[in-house]
């Protein structure tokens, strides 16, 4: 089965970006709770990162959560892979496990 216009545009995002956020709103202006605590985090910890206004494109929307078979937004993706959502990415970072991923290799 041939991939989607849609997967392969999220395909390309992800692997063009080291960290990537697919988010509602952006990284100044987030759109919703979930989305905004993830940002807060990631700023926290000085981390360079991307986002995709999953708002602005109903397609992208849809075709992130099939892409990772997640069902809710944000999702953040590191070095190709799909972390998590908002809750996995509080966790991770109370635990101390997000910092060293988002670190910058050399």
């Amino acid at each position: 089965m041939a991939e989607s216009d849609v997967q392969a545009r999220i395909r390309e995002l992800i692997e063009k970006n080291r960290v990537i956020l697919f988010m509602k709103g952006n990284k100044l202006m987030p759109a919703c709770g979930f989305s905004a605590n993830v940002v807060g985090i990631l700023n926290s910890l000085g981390a360079q990162y991307e986002t995709v206004n999953v708002l602005a494109d109903a397609g992208i929307r849809q075709g992130i959560k099939d892409f990772s078979s997640w069902p809710t937004i944000p999702q953040l993706y590191v070095d190709g892979k799909f972390i998590g959502g908002s809750d996995i990415v509080r966790e991770m970072y109370e635990k101390g496990e997000l910092a060293p991923l988002l670190q910058q290799k050399s």
